[in-house]
């Protein structure tokens, strides 16, 4: 079975940690746990977030007088081969040292008409509460949002329309490798008007850019990890309901009721990716991998199933 994890930002880094190269090293070990035995048992596609480490790029790059910051296409980049070498290393030490793996840096389409580029949407980069979040607002032109946790900077998320390496990927798979890839979403691009392609300032969803990716590469089964054990409807009020199965017509009725910047997402990738092959998704906790693929954990989406059904709590 081809299976692609698309691996949330808890995966390297969880709410309220420093982002220290030994915190994001240990919550990967965490994760390549849970990776391991579907390497084995599967062809493997990972994907994973970079919210928090690109933020931590832009705001670094800014601090240098006299050196203008790099795009956020540019810090994609980095990220990419930042964090999947350090999976690459954590997935390596627990499988037989014959298996193959690769990180590769993948590049996305975007259309530069997206309407995002008016509405940044996408949180990246650290916490800040109220006065540091205005003062950065101020003196970079950056754009907040805030949640319970604080304010966060948002940019432009605009959806992605075609991944340039699907067919290196797909050799790669066909030549038994787990590869590493659409890292952070992939790097956004765009064609300007001589034709040729260039970067762009935006982060694309990871969710959107790693259904994308399922979808291109024939994938049986498309799992993303998140740091909750599955989709609930009315997520922290007293009538919360967790989704145990869902047909994608029946979820995409409700998206409107969860946060474009989290769970949205997630559930318009998993109803495109099962409506477009038929196969099942699964949103979920990181450590329900394989009882996601076994249908028995998490939120399943999946054409088979009549309207939406609750799991009991």
């Amino acid at each position: 079975m081809r299976v692609v994890v698309a691996l949330g930002g808890n995966a390297l880094l969880r709410r309220g940690e420093e982002l220290t190269d030994e915190n994001q090293r240990r919550n990967a070990g965490i994760a390549c746990d849970q990776l391991a035995p579907i390497a084995l048992e599967h062809e493997l596609v990972i994907s994973h977030g970079n919210g928090p480490q690109v933020g931590l790029l832009a705001l670094q790059g800014g601090s240098v007088a006299g050196v203008p910051p790099s795009s956020l296409d540019i810090l994609g980049a980095e990220t990419q081969g930042m964090i999947g070498y350090i999976i690459e290393q954590e997935l390596g030490n627990r499988l037989p040292v014959d298996l193959p793996l690769t990180t590769l840096l993948t590049m996305i389409e975007v259309d530069p008409n997206d309407p995002a580029f008016e509405n940044p949407t996408k949180p990246i980069g650290p916490f800040y509460d109220k006065q540091r979040a205005l003062a950065l607002e101020e003196q970079k032109g950056w754009t907040f949002t805030s949640d319970d946790d604080g304010y966060r900077r948002v940019v432009p998320s605009p959806r992605p329309k075609q991944i340039f390496e699907l067919r290196q990927i797909r050799w790669m798979l066909g030549h038994g490798a787990v590869v590493i890839c659409a890292g952070g979403g992939g790097i956004p691009t765009m064609f300007n008007a001589e034709g040729n392609l260039v970067g762009v300032e935006a982060v694309i969803d990871k969710d959107h850019a790693s259904g994308l990716l399922s979808i291109g590469i024939d994938a049986d089964f498309f799992v993303m990890a998140t740091d909750v054990d599955g989709v609930y409807l009315d997520w922290k009020f007293s009538t919360q309901r967790p989704i145990d199965h869902a047909h994608p017509d029946a979820l995409l009725a409700m998206q409107d009721d969860f946060p474009p910047g989290s769970m949205g997402p997630k559930i318009v990738a998993a109803c495109e990716f099962a409506l477009a092959t038929g196969n099942p998704a699964a949103i979920g906790a990181l450590n329900d991998v394989r009882g996601m693929l076994k249908r028995t954990a998490g939120t399943i989406v999946t054409t088979e199933a009549t309207g939406i059904t609750y799991r009991d709590t």
